[in-house]
């Protein structure tokens, strides 16, 4: 599959393969989303903005230029920005993929690297000579206004040209906590939204640090996606468990929202408001207590994007719809076409969630 080169915001120009619970596939222009969803559907998103994490920094004891790609962070408080998990690259930028970045200068702990005006401290070294945890020593005020002077939205070679932050942001944005772009929400655009309302579903959103999706190293993406912090408003907890009580179905917008509402129902079967830390992969061993369905980028086997989708629908399905998107020249990765699956009805059987009691909604919310 051919990655889309230019960025896109809302459904137009955009194709969008269904997999329906039978594992059938059908061809659809994706503003035509909103016929698949059904009165009494819940549809939810992430509303995270993009923050500008691709740093350009020097590595003060050697005197090399590195990249710092920020990937992960604990809290999605507005003062937490003194600590960040980061993959750093060597000299060069988004033109050269990923796979052909050179390695950073040897790092240990203790290295300062500067960037701009700021100065960031290797706190840890990880299993990967690349990732790092850094640890940046200004006030809280001098770090955005150095992000916002020096960062750059992180970015990959097959996107033409150089990335402005609204490329990356949402028509829902709001806090800027992603390190990249929540991008299945890129078909939400008001018309979307509106369409989605007009067949009397509703939707809500949460709020979650998307990460990384690729290093261009084997080794580092097998662990991804990192821990992610999200919070779940207490409204929109309330109205996922009041939805899936009423038998209506919970239809993510994107991988990071499956994770966040997953790791929120994990202990008691129903989603808890609050802030929480998602770990771990969902793939298809995965029992899902909560979504119903997904809108997902297409995203190429192996991923861990793909390997997500394992828990809706079984390999032979995944392996078909792979084969479409490929015949009918889907665009891939963020900017690119869209899939919208349900959850397969032979899974779903494994999968009943413990749905709470009138009483227990209203106690939640």
């Amino acid at each position: 599959m051919k990655p889309a080169a230019l960025p896109r915001h809302g459904p137009r120009r955009a194709q969008l393969l269904v997999v329906d619970a039978g594992g059938r596939i059908t061809h659809h222009p994706a503003a035509d989303l909103p016929r698949f969803i059904r009165r009494g559907d819940l549809i939810v998103a992430n509303d995270a903005a993009t923050l500008p994490a691709s740093l350009a920094a020097t590595h003060v004891r050697s005197g090399e230029s590195v990249e710092i790609r920020l990937a992960g962070r604990r809290s999605l408080e507005p003062d937490a920005v003194t600590a960040f998990t980061a993959v750093v690259f060597g000299a060069g930028d988004y033109r050269t993929p990923t796979e052909r970045r050179a390695a950073p200068p040897n790092l240990a702990v203790g290295d300062t690297l500067a960037v701009g005006p700021l100065r960031a401290t290797v706190a840890a070294m990880h299993d990967h000579p690349r990732l790092v945890d850094i640890r940046f020593h200004d006030s809280v005020d001098e770090i955005w206004a150095a992000f916002a002077r020096h960062g750059r939205p992180i970015q990959y070679a097959y996107v033409q040209g150089p990335l402005a932050m609204w490329d990356t942001w949402t028509s829902i944005a709001s806090q800027p906590v992603a390190f990249e772009a929540p991008s299945a929400g890129f078909i939400l655009d008001w018309s979307t939204l509106r369409a989605l309302r007009a067949r009397h579903a509703r939707v809500a959103s949460i709020t979650h640090a998307a990460g990384i999706s690729s290093t261009g190293d084997p080794d580092l993406d097998r662990v991804l996606p990192l821990d992610e912090p999200y919070v779940i408003s207490p409204a929109t907890a309330a109205l996922v468990n009041r939805t899936k009580q009423r038998g209506g179905r919970v239809l993510a917008i994107g991988t990071t929202v499956v994770r966040a509402l997953e790791h929120a129902a994990c202990r008691m079967g129903h989603v808890r408001s609050g802030n929480g830390v998602a770990t771990g992969r969902i793939g298809a061993q995965t029992e899902l207590l909560i979504v119903d369905g997904i809108v997902s980028g297409i995203h190429e086997p192996g991923t861990s994007h793909y390997e997500l989708l394992r828990a809706f629908q079984e390999d032979d399905a995944l392996i078909r719809m792979a084969a479409e998107a490929e015949e009918h020249e889907f665009r891939a990765h963020e900017f690119g076409d869209a899939v919208f699956m349900e959850r397969s009805a032979d899974l779903g059987a494994a999968c009943v969630a413990s749905v709470p009691t009138p009483g227990e909604i209203r106690a939640l919310s």
